[in-house]
C-alpha cells in the first residue's frame, strides 16, 4: 500500500522559499480554523486540531502563529472567513486518479480555478465517486530512519507492527505507517512508548493500487500539475495513484 501526498513531499524539502513558507502557514491556519470550529480549541480532545498543529510544526510555523490561529477561530472574531472543506475528484495525464482536498470560502470560485489548472496540464474534473473508490482513508504516521541509526529497517518494521500498524511502506529512508483512521492516535502513542517519535501524523487518502506511467512526458506533466495545484490557495493536499 502506498500513496502520493504532495504536501508532505513538499514539506520535506529542506529549503523553502519565503513565498512557499508563507503559503504553507496560510494553509495550516485554515486547517486550524476548520478544526476548532468543528470540535473546539483543545487539542487533547480534538484530534483534527492536533493533526493541524503537527502540520504547522512540520513546516516550521512559529508557535505564536499557531496559538493566534486557535484563539481567533475559538473567539469567532468578526471578519473570520466562513470556511468549508471540499474534495474534488479528477483524472490527470495518462489517466491517473487524483483527489484534491481543499478548504474554501467560495466553492464556485475554487471549482473554476481547479478546473482551469487541470485543463492546462491535461487533466479534468469528474463526478463525485468516480475515482474516490480507488483510495482508502488511512491514518499515516511517518518515521525517519535516520533518527534511529541503532535500528535496522527490520527492527523498525517489527516495532510498528507491534504498535498496531495495518500496513507499512518505505520511501527510501522514510517509513509510512498506515492505520485505521480511528486508531491513528492509539498507534502513535504505542510507538512513543517504544521510543519511536513520528515526523508527521496525518489522515490521508491512500491509493489501493498504483499505476506506472511509461510515457515520461505524461509523468512530467503530472508533477507539473501537482505543483500548480499546490500553488493554489484553496488546495490543502493532493493525492494520486501515480507510481513513482
Amino acid at each position: 500500500m502506498s500513496g502520493h501526498s504532495h504536501a508532505r513531499t513538499v514539506k520535506h524539502q529542506k529549503e523553502l522559499s519565503a513565498k512557499k513558507r508563507s503559503q504553507m502557514f496560510s494553509k495550516v491556519t485554515r486547517l486550524i480554523s476548520v478544526a476548532v470550529k468543528e470540535a473546539g480549541a483543545n487539542p487533547e480532545t480534538n484530534s483534527k486540531l492536533r493533526i493541524a498543529i503537527e502540520q504547522g510544526k512540520l513546516c516550521n510555523m512559529p508557535k505564536e502563529n499557531v496559538e493566534r490561529a486557535i484563539k481567533r477561530a475559538a473567539g469567532g472574531e468578526e471578519g473570520e472567513e466562513n470556511l468549508e472543506e471540499i474534495l474534488f475528484e479528477a483524472y490527470g495525464p495518462g489517466g491517473i486518479a487524483i483527489l484534491i482536498e481543499g478548504i474554501v470560502d467560495n466553492r464556485n470560485r475554487a471549482l473554476g480555478e481547479i478546473k482551469q489548472i487541470l485543463g492546462q496540464y491535461g487533466g479534468k474534473l469528474v463526478g463525485e465517486g468516480s475515482v474516490k473508490w480507488l483510495f482508502e482513508r488511512k491514518g499515516v504516521i511517518e518515521i525517519e530512519k535516520s533518527k534511529y541509526e541503532d535500528k535496522t529497517k527490520e527492527d523498525l518494521e517489527m516495532l510498528v507492527i507491534e504498535a498496531g500498524a495495518q500496513d507499512i511502506y518505505w520511501h527510501e529512508d522514510l517509513l509510512d505507517v498506515y492505520t485505521k483512521p480511528e486508531e491513528l492516535e492509539i498507534v502513535r502513542k504505542n510507538l512513543e512508548e517504544k521510543g519511536i517519535m513520528a515526523s508527521s501524523v496525518s489522515l490521508d487518502w491512500v491509493a489501493k493500487e498504483e499505476i506506472a506511467l511509461e510515457n515520461q512526458e505524461e509523468k512530467a506533466s503530472c508533477h507539473k500539475l501537482f505543483d500548480a495545484l499546490d500553488e493554489n490557495d484553496f488546495v490543502q493536499d493532493i493525492y494520486s495513484n501515480l507510481k513513482e
